[in-house]
């Protein structure tokens, strides 16, 4: 037998996990970052995309891909957005079984397919060629809950006044601005809505529910949710050189669908002083108004902080001559940056974010107060729980839905930068901190959750 034909033999006998993920770089990234936790341990790991990617150093995860036609032409962005999702469901579901079958065919079997939550139309079509899935949830098991409620009709958002408040099972007391925003009546996209309660579409028929969190972190709620599925806590799902250092030179997600200025941002951050620099970023998707724009960056400016602000290259024009030229002293404006270098450089003291789900989970991971500035989707809640449930950051105050002023930014700025309420802000987000690397530690509670995940892959309890 030729050495190429011992390396198959070798490889298609390892446990084998077809991960799918939702076309986003907020979903893609924590799936392929759990996958590679996966590889580490023994496993077997192919990731199915619906876009081109390069995922490096991650030479042991195969790559298929299932090309999906989601050009839109001439549609409001509510419309453009409802017939990509039908476009993207008809792909994955007449093109998913195939794909199997391929790996199948070619000696690797899968065991298990791990599928973005809202694709449960991909364990539909695993179903069909006898593989199991698991859901894998990028939001929180608080969001997950919330929208359970609202699926059951426990929750119904419509008869709830702006000053309600909501309690439910193993939650917080809720504001209605605390809820995601897509269960806002006034949304204009109700296929966001529809694709969010679809996460429930024959879930009882999985195997279990992942979270991308750790018990440590959402206890209750994850206890709550137990009552309902089987519950996996398997995170953060964070790159293992800034939690439990397992996963040698493993220090990024791999893949991105943007080109970071790494290089710049990190030689800028080494030149200024320790805990002397606003990290500002609102994620891939956010489009603020020019208003927020100019508040936002006069507040930075006059908070007199040396900032670094991610403006994404479609929102530079939003950014006034006369702004660039005041902040060159103090600030660096990027159109990208390698965002968990930056968070774990000793010169960052704080972080101004929209709450996306992901950055929350980095900036608690490396120990970073956050001001709030909550965009949509899940962010509101996520605010939420940074303020008033972790304590680890700040609200900066909104005079309605949209509207912040630059002293409101100011204010936030010099809360989180300076003083006791930084101190007690940077205590919680160093416990919690301390709690993620424990987690993702031998041992820890995720850990031991995935652990139990492999061994249900190599000795199943359960019929497929």
């Amino acid at each position: 037998m030729s050495t190429m034909d011992d390396e198959k033999t070798l490889v298609s006998s390892k446990p084998h996990v077809m991960f799918i993920s939702f076309p986003l770089q907020g979903h893609i990234s924590p799936m392929v970052q759990f996958s590679k936790r996966l590889v580490s341990k023994g496993i077997k790991v192919t990731v199915v995309t619906t876009t081109s990617l390069d995922i490096t150093n991650s030479n042991s995860i195969n790559i298929e891909h299932i090309l999906v036609d989601t050009t839109s032409q001439g549609k409001s962005s509510a419309e453009a957005i409802d017939e990509y999702l039908a476009v993207l469901e008809t792909g994955i579901t007449e093109s998913l079984p195939e794909v199997i079958e391929k790996q199948t065919t070619e000696g690797w079997p899968v065991k298990f397919l791990i599928y973005d939550a809202l694709m449960p139309y991909a364990l539909e079509a695993s179903q069909k060629v006898g593989v199991q899935g698991v859901a894998f949830c990028t939001h929180s098991s608080a969001v997950l809950a919330i929208y359970y409620h609202v699926y059951q009709r426990t929750l119904d958002f419509k008869s709830l006044e702006e000053s309600s408040s909501v309690t439910l099972p193993s939650l917080p007391l809720l504001g209605v601005e605390d809820l995601p925003s897509y269960l806002n009546e006034m949304n204009p996209y109700t296929g966001l809505f529809t694709l969010c309660m679809k996460q429930f579409r024959g879930l009882e028929k999985a195997y279990g529910v992942m979270f991308n969190t750790f018990e440590e972190l959402e206890g209750e709620v994850v206890n709550w949710l137990s009552s309902k599925w089987k519950i996996m806590t398997i995170g953060p799902s964070v790159p293992s050189m800034f939690l439990d250092k397992r996963l040698a030179d493993d220090r990024d997600y791999g893949l991105s669908l943007f080109k970071p200025e790494g290089e710049a941002c990190i030689k800028w951050l080494d030149e200024k002083d320790t805990d002397s620099v606003v990290y500002v970023s609102f994620g891939s998707l956010a489009n603020l108004v020019q208003d927020q724009m100019d508040e936002i960056a006069w507040g930075l400016l006059n908070s007199e902080c040396n900032f670094l602000w991610v403006v994404r290259d479609t929102e530079k024009s939003k950014l006034s001559e006369k702004f660039i030229e005041e902040s060159a002293d103090r600030g660096l404006i990027v159109n990208w940056c390698p965002q968990l270098e930056v968070l774990a450089h000793d010169a960052v003291g704080s972080f101004m974010t929209h709450c996306g789900w992901n950055s929350t989970l980095e900036a608690l991971s490396l120990g970073v107060p956050m001001m709030v500035l909550p965009q949509w989707t899940d962010q509101t809640t996520n605010a939420k729980y940074i303020v008033d449930v972790w304590k680890t950051g700040v609200r900066v105050k909104a005079h309605d839905k949209e509207s912040i002023t630059r002293e409101d930014i100011t204010k936030s700025v010099k809360d989180v930068m300076e003083g006791t309420k930084r101190e007690e802000l940077k205590t919680n987000a160093l416990k919690l901190k301390e709690m993620a690397i424990e987690a993702m530690s031998e041992g820890g509670s995720s850990d031991k959750n995935i652990d139990d995940f492999i061994s249900e892959i190599v000795n199943p309890t359960t019929s497929t």
